[in-house]
């Protein structure tokens, strides 16, 4: 679909709302029945966790990552989704390879005959002062971060437009891409986050003619298992990172399942271009 400037006919999902109204079934703009989802980074942490959610709201998933193994969690997860009449399934790839990228989506997306939804969470963090940083450093958490993202939304949205079906992009960004954070010296990091806001609004503007949306993510700090070895390297993190939010306490993956599912169903038929921060106030002081 290379060059291709010309918009195909995609389904409508405003044209459901004959079918939604007087239901008996609870939501179903919720449900991601029959859909296939790709997730990137998730063999573990954030990733896996929507993941889970995904398989939950009834799509079949495909999780990407480098590791050689998923997370242990991975398995218990896998069985979930048989139980439920769905699947989970792990392919091992580093996003930096684009031209390996773009065959192993294809191949989801022959395998399925259809790609519906994309959670690309795969990311690095690296915490250097900006006076030490390297180039090279810089240039790997970019690759990573950025461009790893611009790839895998690029892969998905032409299985997508092949299909025509339209579909919906989630890009997982921060808080830290509209704020920089006290007490924590990651110029690169955040720099790479504001990136993928950014690359989210300018890929929904391009897309959005074939039916595809494309939206950011922002979540606060999360405690995942990287976070807790970070606390016993810094433990005064641990009291001071709750103080500066609202609420007064650090998110769990969990608490953005809701999120995903929202942004990736009919829920959110009329929502493209757009970055939900999810932070816990701490940019609203």
């Amino acid at each position: 679909m290379a060059g291709n400037t010309h918009s195909v006919p995609v389904a409508d999902p405003a044209d459901k709302k004959a079918v939604y109204l007087g239901t008996k079934n609870r939501l179903p703009e919720f449900a991601l029945t029959g859909k296939v989802v790709v997730v990137s980074g998730g063999g573990r942490g954030l990733g896996l966790t929507q993941a889970e959610a995904i398989i939950e709201a009834g799509a079949i998933v495909y999780a990407l990552d480098r590791l050689p193994e998923p997370s242990p969690d991975f398995a218990r997860i896998q069985e979930k989704a048989v139980e439920l009449g769905s699947k989970l399934e792990y392919r091992r790839i580093d996003v930096r390879d684009t031209e390996a990228l773009h065959k192993l989506i294809e191949e989801i997306a022959n395998a399925e005959g259809r790609l519906d939804g994309l959670v690309a969470a795969a990311g690095v963090q690296q915490e250097t002062p900006a006076l030490e940083y390297s180039a090279k450093d810089v240039n790997t958490m970019l690759d990573i971060n950025v461009t790893g993202v611009f790839m895998t939304a690029q892969a998905v949205a032409k299985q997508m437009i092949r299909f025509g079906n339209g579909g919906s992009i989630v890009l997982i960004a921060s808080m830290s891409g509209t704020i920089a954070n006290k007490g924590l010296i990651c110029p690169a990091y955040n720099a790479s986050k504001a990136a993928v806001v950014q690359l989210g609004r300018n890929l929904a503007a391009e897309w959005g003619v074939y039916g595809i949306r494309v939206n950011t993510l922002s979540p606060g700090y999360i405690v995942t298992a990287m976070v807790e070895d970070l606390f016993v390297k810094f433990p005064e993190r641990r009291e001071e990172w709750p103080k500066q939010n609202m609420l007064g306490r650090l998110s769990k993956p969990e608490e953005y399942r809701g999120a995903a599912i929202f942004l990736l169903s009919d829920a959110s038929s009329f929502m493209t271009g757009s970055d939900l921060r999810i932070d816990g106030g701490h940019a609203a002081w």
